[in-house]
Order: C-alpha cells, then structure tokens, then sequence
C-alpha cells in the first residue's frame, strides 16, 4: 500500500529531475553559446594576416568578421586573395583603432586592425613585467612623473641635471637617455647589483652597445606579446638622433610608456618626464630588455 509520504516523495524527486533536466539543457545551450563567442572573439595569432596567408582557418574568421562588418560578400573559403584583400582595406577605410586614429589602409591585418574587427579583448594587455629588476625601474620611474626643467633653462633643472650627472654629463644636453639609465641605477642601488644598462646619453649608441635583449621593430610589430612592462623602447630619427623611453603597459598595437625630455605632444626635446601613449608601429628601432 503507497503511502501519502511515498507519493509525496515521488512528487518531489519528479520536480527535482525535471529542474535537474531543465539545467543541464540551458548548460549546454551556454556552453554552446560561449563556444560560438569565443569563435567569434579570436585572439590576435601574433603575426600580421596578408595576402597568401597559409592558415585557412585564421582566413576564414577574418572573411566572416568582414561580412559581419558590410565589407563583403567575401567566400569564406580560407584563401587570402584578392577579393579578401579588397575587403579588408575597405574595412580600414571606414574604421578607426581604439584610440580613435585612422587605421593604416594597407590591406594588411595588424594586431590595431585586428582589434577592432574581432573586438577589444581580442589582443592581450599587458602589465606586468618579467622581472623584479624591471618591476623597481617602472616604481621609481613613476615618481618622477612631473618632473620639469627650470622654466626659460633647456635641459636644466634640480631633478633632470641629477639624471644627466648619472652618466657623467654637465646640465643642458638632451636627457631623455639618461633618465632611463637613472632610473636603472636607482633600482640597482638596494640590493646591490650590476646595472646592465649601457652608460651612455645617446639612445642609438645605447641600442649598438647593449647586451640586453633586442626585440626589433618587425618582430614588435608581428607579435606585441613580445613587447613587456619595464623594457626600453628606442626611435631613430636620423642624423644620430634619437627618443626612449620605458614601457609602463602594451595594449594591442599601442604601448602606454613614461618617458623623460618629452611633452605631451610626444616631442624627442620636451620639459618634462610624462606619460605618453605610442603605437607600436612608431618604434622604428625596437625594445630593449633587461634582467
């Protein structure tokens, strides 16, 4: 004889697998859901996307976001021809990089046109640097953030004469260089260690003598993974001159840095130690890093 608490009990173990039931349906609806998203948010493959390109599956998620965009029909077919070649600068045409810039129309898909076609999480951030060496140069780099020359002396100034004595220079030279090495010295002061950064004011002198590691601009821009918090960014802009600074943060194709004898303008003679925020692309050296 089925008692009122076995039928009870039946009720409630029914109910329970119904809810169960109804979980797991809405659990693989998610997962299909989230497996979708995550085809539709690739991550950059760290490399620029060109005509020819080899990998058919890559090609194929740039031809959909294309479509996606308007900038087709494009096959999705995984050949990176012409017609995909097409598409792709007219989707530079019509589109702006994160920070607003007109992005380069060239046909090619860097990481700054790749972010804004597969999205802004698409390109990983970076802010932490590989070592504690580099760790206690972007700490000591930031409190000088504000620093300026004495107003009505170039190059002149308590803070910046302290950064050029560092490597052995008198007030008025340009002291972009030396107060990288500044700040390398400082965080080789406690504990003691050998600083590894070459001693010098000039930043491609800096760049021929150095032993650290070398990412050059090509690779830079390939793969900004490679770019890390805490190297030295070197630009060449002939005639022997020369602009660095430290990278503080890589987003995508942009670097956020602090830099000394710059403005906010991002001049290579400025008044001041500032942040600045620079493509990687306008490296026209490459990056130096220390351990």
């Amino acid at each position: 004889m089925i008692s009122r608490l076995d039928i009870c009990l039946a009720g409630f173990f029914y109910v329970f697998f119904i809810h169960i039931l109804i979980l797991i349906i809405k659990c693989n609806k998610f997962i299909k859901f989230i497996s979708k998203l995550k085809l539709n948010i690739m991550n950059y493959p760290n490399k620029v996307i060109k005509r020819d390109e080899p990998d058919s599956k890559i090609v194929k998620a740039v031809q959909r976001k294309l479509n996606e965009a308007g900038c087709g029909p494009v096959d999705v077919d995984g050949d990176f021809g012409n017609n995909t070649f097409k598409a792709v600068k007219l989707f530079q045409a019509r589109n702006s990089d994160s920070n607003d810039n007109p992005l380069i129309i060239d046909g090619k898909i860097g990481s700054l046109t790749w972010e804004v076609l597969f999205g802004e999480n698409s390109v990983p951030v970076t802010i932490d640097p590989n070592n504690d060496l580099l760790k206690k140069v972007l700490t000591i780099a930031k409190t000088q953030i504000g620093i300026k020359e004495t107003p009505g002396l170039q190059n002149q100034g308590p803070e910046v004469n302290e950064y050029l004595a560092s490597i052995g220079l008198s007030p008025g030279y340009s002291w972009c260089m030396a107060y990288v090495y500044w700040c390398f010295r400082k965080a080789c002061t406690n504990p003691a260690r050998n600083n590894p950064a070459v001693k010098t004011g000039g930043c491609l002198l800096h760049w021929s003598n150095t032993n650290g590691k070398k990412i050059i601009r090509d690779d830079a821009i390939n793969n900004p993974s490679k770019i890390k918090p805490g190297q030295i960014f070197i630009m060449d802009f002939g005639g022997g001159l020369g602009h660095t600074g430290l990278v503080e943060k890589i987003d995508g194709g942009f670097i956020d840095t602090i830099e000394g004898n710059t403005d906010p303008a991002g001049s290579r003679n400025g008044y001041g130690v500032f942040r600045r925020t620079r493509k990687v692309n306008a490296v026209n050296k490459g990056f130096i890093e220390y351990k």
